[in-house]
């Protein structure tokens, strides 16, 4: 997860990342939290978690029963600079997060650089799950990114009728090339909707129609009502092409 977001080479920077229980491990908050990115997982039986807080002689009467642990900030502190030259290594990919964890995770005992990596986890996991709770203005805008990811699948499945949506290939080369074909025609669909979107906000706005900033957060351009998956297709790229311009916007609700 975190190589593919390091990998990101288009004009968006991504700034957060939000996933389900099966997405989440510890030092997976420590490393989001060392590159400057925030990771909003949301967490299966979230009340079971524990909490730990860096000073026992300090009390919270109302999370008494959840702060079990303590932070040992000497950890964190002695390897502080051995933090940042793996936030460097990763941000200028000279290692990949999937292979960092990996190594961490053979060795039979943890080392001085894990046992810093998990302490300073819990210190932001910690701090994530008491904003999830306080705010339920976050907690709204992580389940709107993750209905988000989950309406890719309907499309996927839409788009993926052949065979009745299996892979019959044997051979790992025609697997992955099956996929990476989903995914080819996932995202033309989804660079379709997005600029036939944005022209019909435009459109709205010229006539004078009000469109929220608030509002536009839960568009997504994984619909495909209006798409049909059946036929044969051919692609001409040409020099008339250049010029082309969007169909006219319909004003009803009719397919098309």
């Amino acid at each position: 997860m975190l190589d593919e977001i390091l990998d990101n080479e288009t004009e968006l920077p991504i700034l957060e990342h939000t996933t389900d229980t099966a997405g989440y491990t510890e030092i997976v908050f420590a490393l989001f939290d060392l590159l400057g990115l925030q990771f909003s997982p949301r967490i299966r039986d979230l009340g079971d978690q524990q909490l730990y807080r860096l000073d026992r002689s300090r009390t919270y009467p109302n999370l008494e029963p959840r702060l079990k642990g303590r932070i040992r900030r000497d950890r964190i502190l002695r390897r502080w600079d051995d933090l940042l030259r793996v936030a460097g290594s990763l941000k200028r990919g000279w290692v990949t997060a999937s292979l960092l964890i990996s190594r961490l995770q053979s060795y039979r005992r943890q080392n001085a650089l894990t046992r810093a990596l998990l302490e300073y986890s819990r210190l932001v996991k910690t701090i994530f799950i008491l904003r999830y709770l306080e705010s339920g203005q976050f907690r709204r805008r992580i389940n709107t990114q993750l209905n988000k990811g989950e309406a890719l699948h309907p499309l996927r499945e839409f788009l993926f009728f052949a065979n009745r949506g299996k892979i019959r290939r044997k051979q790992e080369e025609e697997q992955v090339r099956q996929a990476t074909c989903l995914n080819l025609l996932t995202n033309a669909v989804i660079a379709w909707n997005t600029v036939y979107i944005a022209a019909a906000i435009d459109r709205l706005r010229i006539d004078g129609h009000p469109v929220q900033e608030a509002d536009l957060a839960h568009l997504s351009p994984c619909r495909h009502e209006h798409i049909n998956p059946y036929g044969k297709y051919a692609f001409e790229v040409s020099e008339d092409l250049r010029g082309a311009t969007l169909r006219p916007l319909r004003s009803g609700r009719s397919p098309a």
